[in-house]
């Protein structure tokens, strides 16, 4: 006599061994299966079909086990058995001490044969400078943390300073409304509070638009700051292309010696006068194009070849896009970049330098909600905007990005800790950085 069995039998078998994890569930549609007699299914392929069925039971079950459910009492209670079946026992798993114990080797990138050039910023007393200490940038062979290749400097960060109170997120207010008004002492705070290692200090109240500031007191705010702090320093003028050259021309004059990063030179603007004055006072260059290769080429061939620019003293920087805003853009015109100088390209083979702070550009970063009544909850805004900049310059770290201009403490904090882990030396102190969150929603 043939024996059949419906699916929705089945589910009512399930059901009766009172399995918690079956709760709630069914077995929806419905087809008969035949289980034995000769209208049925032929005996050896419906032993072999049993016999599969029953390992998968047996697996399962041990997973179980290993989850913690006593499986072997299932098996008793269904089958009224004394003693249960008792699965094959999964061979051990090496202990995550033994794996991050092991060697690896990696085998390497035969075509990485041209290592980027090493920057030097900022100047001690011994080379013709005031600063305590210098931030070298650039030399690696490899992209960043790769086992097979040395990565000769950490990232860096540099904060930003600005010469005027501007308008920021609220999150970032917090932490210098103090200093807000004294670009000095705002220098101070970023790096003796915040472990800043270098300061940018930003000359915007110099926009014709703004209060059009000459550039003799311009320049003044900038030995200020060299005073105020013993860092590497980079000077950054108002994005006016007009007044920018004559503004970094003044900055890098009272600046002599000191090695700093101007900021910057591009393909919109007077960049022979920059790179002038960064050769006549000794400093470095920030070459900055706008999210294309070939314009970072062109500009980099032009300084070298036209303007005399030693190789050891340009800084790229591509331009950053935030998270939610091109971040991905940035991330692969960064990384071809990279790629491209270390096989070869001899005007990409330079460090380069994220505008990280572009991420609190975005609205998610300082908005209070989204603006959209059905999206949503963003969260509190005081933790979301870091985690935007945090995000933001990560990812541009792991496409080779060397320094990182910066606004809100704790994702200095943050970012330094995880570049410096994967580095393999972390260097700055434990802070709490619950003090840096900034002012409440």
């Amino acid at each position: 006599m043939t024996k059949k069995m419906k699916l929705s039998q089945l589910s009512d078998m399930l059901q009766d061994l009172n399995v918690e994890s079956l709760e709630g569930v069914t077995i929806e549609g419905d087809i008969e299966l035949n289980i034995t007699g000769g209208g049925g299914l032929n005996p050896a392929l419906a032993y072999a079909i049993g016999s599969e069925i029953s390992q998968i039971s047996l697996h399962m079950a041990n997973i179980g086990r290993i989850l913690g459910f006593p499986a072997e009492q299932l098996f008793a209670s269904a089958f009224g058995m004394a003693e249960a079946p008792q699965p094959q026992a999964l061979p051990a798993s090496p202990k995550i001490q033994e794996l991050l114990a092991s060697k690896f080797e990696v085998s390497k990138v035969d075509n990485w044969k041209n290592p980027i050039q090493e920057v030097t910023l900022g100047a001690t007393s011994g080379d013709g400078g005031s600063r305590k200490s210098t931030v070298t940038i650039g030399g690696e062979n490899a992209l960043p943390y790769y086992f097979d290749a040395e990565m000769p400097h950490r990232n860096y960060v540099t904060m930003d300073v600005f010469d005027m109170p501007i308008g920021m997120a609220k999150a970032v207010k917090g932490n210098y409304e103090d200093v807000i008004n004294d670009p000095a002492e705002w220098a101070k705070k970023v790096v003796r509070d915040f472990n800043a290692d270098m300061v940018t200090i930003h000359l915007i109240s110099t926009d014709p638009l703004i209060n059009d500031t000459p550039a003799k007191e311009a320049a003044k705010v900038v030995e200020d700051v060299l005073q105020a702090v013993d860092v590497p320093i980079v000077i950054g003028g108002s994005g006016n292309p007009e007044k920018d050259p004559e503004v970094l021309e003044k900055a890098a004059e009272v600046a002599e010696g000191e090695r700093v990063l101007l900021a910057s030179a591009s393909l919109n603007l007077d960049y022979e006068r920059i790179a002038k004055a960064a050769m006549d006072y000794g400093h470095n260059v920030l070459s900055w194009t706008q999210l294309e290769i070939n314009a970072q080429k062109e500009l980099n061939r032009k300084l070298m070849k036209q303007c005399n620019v030693p190789r050891d003293r340009i800084v790229m920087d591509p331009t950053t896009a935030a998270l939610g805003y091109g971040l991905d853009y940035a991330y692969t015109n960064m990384e071809r970049i990279r790629l491209a100088g270390l096989m070869g390209d001899d005007e990409l083979t330079f460090p380069m330098s994220s505008g990280t702070t572009n991420a609190w550009g975005a609205r998610e970063a300082w908005m209070v909600s989204s603006p959209l009544n059905q999206d949503s909850d963003w969260g509190p805004r005081e933790y979301r905007g870091p985690i935007w900049e945090i995000v933001t310059g990560l990812a541009l770290s792991l496409a080779g990005n060397d320094m990182f201009m910066m606004m809100h403490p704790t994702s200095v904090q943050v970012l330094k800790e995880i570049t410096q882990t994967l580095y393999g030396s972390i260097e700055s102190e434990e802070i709490d950085i619950t003090n840096w969150i900034g002012a409440e929603v």
